[in-house]
């Protein structure tokens, strides 16, 4: 255990690593001034832009350039933005959490949905059932994201008027910020009419969650039916019911837990979909996430918000995978052992 959290541990940090050297040689690589790129500010004077390089060490070699980057990075320093002038530390801690809070409800709605169904359409296949689960799966993976949040928009928002069309909580109520996460800060404000403010954010949350979840629990579906069929045809199973057990003994006994084991890795793998996703239905929403805040400063040309919100994503994909992987091997150590027989 400890050889194998030690490996997983390097190859966070290695990757971590090689994203901050990506991320600071794209000031370089940015179109523009170098010293805008990285402070986020335009020079007026000759005698300002000295003491910007002064200050941002970029009359030193570029060794020392890096390493005071990197102090920033750890001290939260990340620089302003280049079109608000606000610092970039404060505009992403206040943007990334609704993204989180998207994604994870996403993810909750598909874990949930989608396991169940596939379990179901996996135990039960080519019954009636399993058609109606398979039409499913393979209709909403056939739909692009933003197809699906632009066809919601129309029919709930536009026509029947039931849901609201952007944001993710009515302006009439004043809540305020305290983890970036709007059902949770609803629940802890003080707020005289906190319940209705609870169900105006629910009914904000049902369409991008809905949007973003419907592609992942697809996959979800597909890769669960396939998994508890190959289970259900192994040998240990013909064996179990010639000594008298039934199908379902065997599946919550057996069949249930190993069929389960290689789909927490498939979650590892969905983090970068469930951003990529976010990322368009934020825009179409105007949820004020990190993804409609990336691509708000990709259109501003915005590039010291560009860099650092690039590598705050990466590195939260980085970590989160990594994290889910490592825990996949630690329950399931026969994958590790058979992974490294077939290499």
């Amino acid at each position: 255990m400890i050889s194998l959290l030690l490996r997983y541990f390097n190859l966070m940090v290695l990757t971590i690593a090689v994203l901050v050297i990506i991320s600071f040689s794209l000031a370089y690589m940015f179109p523009g001034d170098t010293l805008t790129n990285i402070s986020g500010i335009v020079p007026q004077s000759e005698e300002q832009r000295v003491a910007l390089e002064a200050a941002f060490k970029l009359d030193r070699s570029i060794f020392v350039q890096f390493w005071y980057y990197l102090q920033n990075l750890i001290n939260g320093d990340w620089g302003v933005s280049s079109s608000s002038q606000l610092s970039l530390f404060d505009e992403i801690s206040i943007a990334f959490p609704a993204t989180i809070e998207l994604i994870s409800y996403a993810l909750f709605v598909s874990i949930f949905v989608g396991i169940p169904l596939g379990f179901i359409g996996g135990i039960w296949h080519h019954k009636p059932f399993d058609f109606s689960v398979v039409t499913f799966s393979v209709v909403s993976y056939s739909f692009p994201v933003f197809w699906l949040a632009v066809i919601f928009i129309t029919i709930f928002c536009l026509q029947l008027g039931y849901l609201p069309l952007s944001g993710r909580v009515n302006f009439l109520y004043d809540v305020p910020h305290s983890s970036g996460f709007i059902l949770w800060d609803i629940i802890t404000s003080d707020l005289p009419d906190k319940k209705d403010a609870f169900i105006d954010a629910l009914r904000h949350l049902i369409l991008p969650t809905t949007s973003i979840a419907l592609v992942t629990t697809a996959i979800f579906i597909r890769f669960t039916r396939r998994s508890i069929m190959d289970e259900m045809n192994k040998g240990y199973v013909d064996a179990a019911k010639s000594r008298g057990f039934t199908t379902k003994q065997i599946f919550f006994k057996h069949g249930l837990r190993n069929s389960l084991l290689p789909i927490l890795p498939l979650m590892a793998m969905q983090i970068s979909t469930l951003i990529t996703n976010a990322m368009v239905v934020e825009t179409i929403f105007s949820w004020p996430g990190i993804g409609n805040w990336l691509i708000q400063a990709i259109y501003q040309r915005d590039y010291p918000a560009i860099r650092i919100g690039m590598l705050v994503v990466s590195v939260f994909v980085v970590t989160l995978t990594i994290s889910i992987e490592f825990i996949s091997r630690a329950f399931d150590p026969a994958r590790d052992k058979y992974q490294r027989a077939s290499i």
